[in-house]
């Protein structure tokens, strides 16, 4: 997977590509990422990339040609790339959208500034447009690194184990299930027995009610939106039942 990101800040990338996933993933030649800075294909001798707006206005919007000519660049690097414009205008990203993505062999990123990007250049150079959500950052630098990041936990072998990425949050329709680690007892909280049983069965039946749960907790519209298997289904019944059964409990109560 080739990245190609367009910005007038390459350097905000420097750190990114050398920490954690990211850099594993380009020393193990997962992935193949760089940058081109916008600034210098600029025909100005001062690198202008950004003019007032016709019509008047506040702010800046940046200007067609360098642009352009930065994405045409793109091209010959990455010549089967899908061009991706970051603009809170853009369809918002998600784990489905990130798997998308990983389908493709190059991805190349445009990063917007100011008050947007000149409309001339979204007709013909640009293939999606894509927000990462509804607020508004200062630029799409940001935004590029959380969809890089996140398409690169989709590639086979980034994360260490086959299924990693299979197991996040999202993937499955579900918030990822509860985690605990060392040590055993944490100011007076356990961790569950079932985890340290070494029944494998038990341990995926207690996952997948422990990520139905804080889905439902806390994220109960992606349960309107997922298609529910047997199992989660009578999971929700069985609550249901539970959750039944104390309220009729107190309406008693309260009746005597």
């Amino acid at each position: 997977m080739k990245f190609v990101v367009l910005t007038i800040f390459p350097e905000m990338f420097g750190p990114f590509w050398d920490h954690g996933i990211i850099r594993r993933a380009i020393e193990q030649e997962k992935i193949f990422a760089s940058t081109l800075n916008i600034r210098d294909f600029a025909e100005d001798r001062h690198q202008v990339t950004d003019d007032r707006p016709y019509g008047g206005g506040s702010g800046m919007v940046m200007k067609p040609d360098p642009l352009a000519a930065a994405i045409r660049a793109a091209e010959q690097d990455a010549p089967s790339a899908k061009k991706i414009l970051l603009t809170p205008q853009g369809r918002v990203f998600n784990q489905k959208i990130a798997h998308k993505l990983a389908s493709y062999e190059e991805l190349v990123f445009v990063c917007g500034r100011y008050e947007g990007v000149d409309e001339r250049i979204d007709h013909d150079l640009i293939d999606d447009e894509i927000s990462i959500g509804d607020y508004v950052l200062t630029g799409g630098e940001l935004a590029a690194m959380v969809i890089i990041d996140a398409v690169t936990r989709q590639i086979p072998g980034t994360l260490g184990g086959e299924d990693a990425a299979a197991k996040d949050s999202f993937a499955n329709g579900l918030l990822e299930h509860a985690h605990y680690t060392r040590p055993q007892v944490f100011e007076g909280k356990a961790v569950p027995d079932t985890l340290l049983s070494g029944h494998h069965e038990e341990i995926e039946n207690w996952r997948l009610e422990s990520a139905l749960m804080r889905t439902l907790m806390k994220r109960a519209d992606l349960l309107r939106n997922k298609d529910l298997n047997e199992k989660e289904i009578e999971m929700l019944k069985k609550w249901s039942r539970n959750i039944q059964d104390i309220l009729n409990f107190h309406h008693k109560a309260h009746k005597e």
